[in-house]
């Protein structure tokens, strides 16, 4: 977890000042405190001095992320077991039931706090308890004693896994809030760049197509149309990177309904993003492409529609809603029957095979609406289904 690693680099320095000051503790306790605790004095120097290059080697290995590995903490934990067992070897055994510290003093603490930071607080707390156990066959008759270390280990443990995981969480956010600034700037780049080349030239188009007349005139509202689709575009794509932010095999269903609006479709989608499985918001797309294809073909360019997307736990539902002169009964079974799958097919057929359903509603003279509904699964659901009508292209 690259992220971890950063924000816990604080830590592992931290680490290895303790572990260097506890060092020091240990030769003053050997020095000048107990010196006469000891039955075999030069063997406690001795581990001392093991217990200085271990010291040395683990600040190395451990300034290097891709060193700390499961392998380098569980030799720190053996050694400083071992160490700390030694010394049943070095002191009296009145010295130990009197409560004189083992050699290694606090120093034992350090194989603690590396795999609290490493690995959080449940494998700080294990290494406690690993390490309270050997002071406890060592020093088994100062209870008081060795409970007291058994508490201070288990809250150095807890305490700096927790500190850990709280640093790991603000990393990431401070690098998400980075990555939506740096999306954000883009977006504004892109937004400029757009609108001060295509747009323009969509608009100039439309301007000129407008006063030249004819077949000129069409070309130009097609113009205008289409720069209605951009600029909902560009307004729509969210801060932090549009379609490449949904998780994998995921789209922003917004993403591919929103640039179908025009000076005759007006779209209302949710303010929040409508994760869909890439396919099924494919399908669903080509649906609601479909249904306003037949609103230009048999109703006329002019005719108004309207598209609204609602996004509700474990369905995502798309009306389209025209004010044409609406199907007179029966002329879809017509059409099918003659062949023209338009509907059947390239809408309803599409659905179908979605496991979802399409409802055709029409009246003469009252307009058709159209309402396609597809299920999602449960780890898809939103939070909310707010809806936030789009801003109009007009």
């Amino acid at each position: 977890m690259p992220r971890r690693r950063q924000s816990g680099e604080p830590l592992w320095r931290a680490i290895a000042v303790f572990r260097f000051a506890g060092l020091g503790y240990a030769v003053l306790l050997t020095a000048v405190v107990y010196p006469s605790a000891y039955v075999r004095l030069g063997w406690a120097w001795a581990v001392i001095a093991v217990m200085t290059a271990w010291t040395v080697a683990t600040t190395m290995a451990y300034a290097r992320p891709e060193r700390r590995t499961r392998l380098l903490l569980s030799a720190d934990l053996a050694v400083t077991a071992g160490l700390l067992l030694s010394s049943a070897a070095l002191q009296y055994p009145s010295a130990m039931r009197n409560g004189v510290p083992p050699v290694t003093g606090i120093w034992v603490a350090g194989p603690v706090l590396a795999w609290a930071v490493r690995y959080g607080r449940r494998a700080g707390a294990i290494t406690a308890l690993i390490l309270s156990g050997c002071d406890f066959l060592l020093r088994s008759e100062a209870i008081t004693v060795v409970l007291n270390g058994v508490v201070l280990l288990l809250l150095a443990g807890v305490v700096v896994g927790h500190l850990a995981r709280i640093a790991a969480e603000v990393e990431t956010e401070r690098q998400h809030a980075v990555e939506v600034e740096a999306a954000s700037r883009e977006r504004e780049r892109l937004a400029r760049d757009i609108h001060d080349s295509v747009l323009q030239v969509l608009a100039m188009v439309q301007r000129r197509g407008a006063e030249a007349g004819g077949e000129a005139a069409e070309l130009g509202r097609l113009a205008g149309q289409q720069e209605a689709a951009l600029r909902s575009l560009v307004a729509s794509v969210p801060v932090g990177g549009g379609p490449a932010a949904d998780p994998p095999g995921e789209v922003d269903l917004r993403v591919l309904v929103l640039p179908v609006q025009s000076d005759q479709v007006t779209v209302s989608a949710p303010a929040q993003s409508v994760r869909l499985e890439k396919e099924a918001a494919g399908e669903l797309a080509a649906a609601i492409r479909a249904a306003l294809d037949n609103v230009r073909r048999h109703c006329g360019e002019r005719t108004r529609a309207w598209v609204l997307v609602e996004d509700e736990p474990g369905l995502v539902t798309v009306t389209v809603r025209d004010d044409g002169p609406g199907i007179p009964a029966g002329r879809l079974a017509e059409a099918a029957a003659a062949g023209r799958l338009g509907v059947s097919q390239s809408i309803c057929g599409r659905l179908r095979d979605l496991g979802g359903s399409a409802d055709i509603r029409s009246s003469p003279g009252e307009g058709t609406e159209v309402e396609l509904r597809l299920p999602r699964p449960a780890r898809q659901r939103p939070a909310s289904g707010a809806v936030a009508p789009a801003r109009g292209a007009g």
